[in-house]
């Protein structure tokens, strides 16, 4: 069965999570890790790129490397490691467009009609924030929000807070329901990627 690919949304700034440490891989550069014959972070471009009007990736390591593959490549204004968030609004910081659609670099399956979901429903809820449902849990790193929040989420950094769905509780906020969990599988470590590798 061939999958439906969604609409590249206009006023939509993609942006790849490429900037943890990747603890449980040994340390690293997750982004880099190969598989099935290209580098992680390869994977999640490929997906999300023909559904955004632009792409930026966070990254705190290997810059040249990830500016090589051709876009934007930010970093953390938020020091000291402080996690996806600072991402988040690394990318807020940066984009130009009124909506930014976030993914980490180690989940390779994304559909290919999420942003074009996650939009549809922000703008009907009318919502700051449109966040990935699976079975009633929420995939908080897999979002599409308003640029109007970054000055919420740094000042939500600055205050120590770390947590995804800590800080978006405070926003309006709309889970969207998909129903393929494999979809959203995240690589966190060697033997899980060695195992995907060839399922």
């Amino acid at each position: 069965m061939t999958e439906q690919v969604g609409s590249r949304s206009a006023g939509v700034t993609g942006l790849v999570l490429a900037g943890g440490l990747a603890r449980r891989m040994g340390g690293g550069d997750k982004g880099w890790q190969n598989f099935r014959g290209k580098a992680l972070v390869a994977h999640a471009i490929e997906r999300l790129a023909p559904q955004v009007e632009t792409l930026l990736i966070n990254a705190t390591q290997n810059r040249e490397a990830y500016q090589a593959l051709g876009y934007t490549v930010v970093s953390d204004v938020i020091t000291g490691n402080p996690g996806p968030l600072a991402g988040v609004h690394a990318g807020l910081t940066a984009c130009t467009t009124p909506l930014l659609a976030t993914v980490p670099c180690d989940s390779p399956f994304l559909p290919l009609d999420l942003v074009d979901r996650l939009h549809q429903a922000l703008i009907e809820a009318d919502a700051q924030l449109a966040v990935v449902e699976i079975g009633r849990r929420p995939e908080a790193v897999f979002m599409l929000c308003r640029r109007e929040v970054r000055d919420n989420l740094g000042q939500y950094l600055a205050a120590g807070g770390r947590k995804i769905d800590a800080w978006y509780a405070a926003l309006k906020v709309i889970a969207v329901p998909f129903d393929d969990p494999a979809a959203f599988v995240n690589i966190n470590t060697l033997e899980e990627l060695q195992r995907l590798e060839t399922t």
